[in-house]
């Protein structure tokens, strides 16, 4: 196997090489982000809420937060700003949950548009590799002899079509990459829309709630 990588290196040439290192790139980018969606980025956003939620009528907001601690996904980090201004009203949280989802969106779909800008580099490259390698060709056999003509001829041609494959094959690698990993972003930042609505209206119900046994309570007192 290593024989075999090391003659079609070989053969494609330098361009060939530089596409590897892009496919090297690529393999990089699309193991980083499965990573991030199966592992750090996955949460079941309603098994979370419904968690939080019960914390949250035992009167446990402390081990409601250290929930949210537990993990570095993105729904817990809105979580986590949402119920640290849980007590400061319902304009508060809703101003830190949006503040949060500011900054973990761009978390989520990050390098996921480089793939395009590789994909097109690739390409390119691949296209590039093709020309030098049959220019080469036709100046070799211009000055070579019958007898070398078609070895040389066939080398050329071979290189060529070697870096029009690569550039291809990587270019559809970063398609199909990008489709399925922009479909999982879109999933995440879905489920985190509704999972931060969701608990803007739960804790605002809660300070709502809180806020109104505070009047009530208020005029009760004046009356002793």
């Amino acid at each position: 196997m290593l024989s075999k990588i090391q003659q079609f290196i070989h053969h494609g040439g330098p361009f060939f090489i530089i596409n590897c290192l892009c496919l090297a790139v690529v393999i990089a980018v699309i193991v980083e982000r499965a990573i991030y969606f199966l592992g750090r980025g996955h949460i079941n956003a309603k098994a979370f809420l419904e968690q939080i939620k019960r914390l949250l009528a035992a009167n446990n907001v402390d081990r409601a937060k250290k929930l949210c601690d537990a993990t570095t996904a993105p729904v817990a980090r809105v979580a986590k700003a949402g119920l640290s201004r849980a007590n400061k009203g319902e304009a508060a949280v809703a101003q830190a949950i949006e503040e949060t989802m500011v900054d973990v969106t761009p978390e989520i779909k990050k390098r996921i548009g480089s793939l395009w800008s590789l994909a097109n580099i690739a390409t390119l490259v691949g296209l590039l590799g093709t020309i030098t390698g049959l220019i080469a060709t036709f100046e070799a056999v211009a000055h070579a002899t019958p007898a070398e003509r078609q070895a040389r001829l066939s080398a050329g041609i071979s290189e060529a079509m070697f870096n029009t494959a690569m550039g291809l094959f990587i270019a559809v690698v970063c398609m199909v990459a990008h489709l399925l990993l922009s479909a999982a972003a879109k999933k995440v930042v879905g489920d985190l829309e509704s999972f931060s609505l969701r608990l803007e209206n739960m804790l605002g119900e809660g300070t709502g709630g809180a806020s109104a046994a505070g009047a009530h309570a208020a005029p009760a007192s004046d009356e002793r």
